[in-house]
């Protein structure tokens, strides 16, 4: 297991723990508990990188009308009348998600 300080900051706000596992790493943040993996070191820094932004809320811009949403599903490749369709369909969605 390796671990690393960004700019060699020794108070370690911003640790992280790396590990082979299998054929591919994984990677810890060690401040916000975010963990996650790619099939090389780099690509598990890169993946690691964007979920700390999604996690801390620094990325990304919010969806605030069905117009926007609709746009984000389609450029997602997600045909946003299966998604309406699926909210009618199942009750038990979380909220977020009605």
């Amino acid at each position: 297991m390796a671990s690393s300080t960004r700019d060699g900051d020794l108070d370690h706000e911003d640790e992280i723990r790396m590990w082979r596992e299998g054929d591919g790493w994984v990677i810890t943040d060690v401040e916000t508990g975010v963990t996650t993996q790619g099939d090389t070191r780099e690509e598990a820094l890169e993946n690691l990188d964007e979920a700390v932004a999604l996690h801390k809320g620094e990325t990304g811009e919010s969806i605030d009308s069905p117009e926007e949403e609709r746009e984000a599903l389609e450029e997602l490749g997600i045909d946003p009348d299966e998604v309406e369709q699926a909210r009618d369909e199942n009750d038990e969605l979380p909220d977020f998600m009605q």
